[in-house]
């Protein structure tokens, strides 16, 4: 969630939830949230810059068998932004998870971009080779979509067309839904209040419409979120607003089950976990 400044970021964050949300404000709760904007931005800062470790290429080569090609697609969570080594991204971590499984060489391929809405997707699928075929795609988007007002329908939307262009060409698609706002500490209440409703909200709107279009889908929330709130020293990077190596090493392992499931490589999901 970066490539914008910080300083526009925490003020959608601030205001721009509670219109999206519908939220009568008073002048009163307008300034409150303004001024938590503030301490948000001042906590925050900027230490991570805004490029992702570039962690593209084959993980486990020794091993036998027919390459497993793995895309990651959306905001800077599957971009990787926190991790210190490419190797901690949540694309590798992923990576690895389905080599130990299939014994198999998989094959890592990033167009997620920090900074991404679900309007951008689009553009990053795009990019990719016309003769492009990953065995499955993994999307995390929805971050900035709550923190820029975007409405939910409209994010979904965008979200549907990138999970129906990869499912025309043969792809296997896997949604990570918004992760929870709410699990944010630099966030002062009553806005972090604000910023969890409204990411649950999109989440549960993803979940019924990748579903509905057979695509898998995982709770974020629910699968990786309370080791964020329980450790937020270790799950988060030094912006503590981004995951840390060991935040996606969490995450990875919680969304594994899914992606093996869409390689036919799994069969029983745990909870938080939503076949078609």
């Amino acid at each position: 969630m970066g490539r914008i400044t910080k300083r526009m970021r925490a003020g959608s964050l601030a205001v721009g939830i509670a219109v999206g949300l519908g939220l009568g404000m008073t002048l009163g709760a307008q300034g409150l949230l303004q001024r938590q904007a503030a301490i948000t931005r001042r906590a925050i800062g900027k230490p991570l810059g805004e490029q992702a470790p570039d962690a593209d290429g084959t993980v486990r080569k020794r091993y036998a068998g027919t390459r497993i090609d793995l895309l990651m697609v959306g905001d800077s969570v599957a971009a990787g932004l926190g991790a210190d080594r490419p190797k901690d991204t949540l694309g590798v971590r992923l990576a690895r998870e389905v080599a130990k499984a299939a014994q198999r060489p998989v094959r890592l391929r990033t167009v997620a971009r920090v900074g991404a809405e679900s309007s951008m997707v689009a553009e990053q699928l795009a990019s990719l080779p016309a003769s492009y075929r990953p065995d499955v795609a993994v999307i995390v988007v929805g971050g900035n979509d709550v923190t820029h007002r975007v409405p939910v329908a409209e994010s979904v939307l965008h979200l549907q067309e990138a999970v129906r262009w990869l499912q025309e060409r043969g792809v296997e698609v896997v949604v990570g839904t918004c992760p929870d706002l709410g699990a944010l500490r630099p966030v002062p209440q009553p806005l972090r209040a604000l910023g969890a409703r409204a990411s649950r909200q999109l989440a549960s709107a993803q979940r019924e419409a990748v579903l509905a279009m057979g695509a898998r889908a995982v709770s974020l929330a629910q699968v990786a979120g309370p080791f964020f709130i329980t450790n937020p020293d270790e799950m988060f990077s030094l912006d503590r607003f981004h995951p840390s190596g060991m935040g996606y090493k969490r995450i990875a392992k919680a969304m594994a089950p899914s992606v093996l499931a869409a390689l036919g490589l799994a069969e029983r999901l745990p909870f938080g976990h939503h076949a078609p």
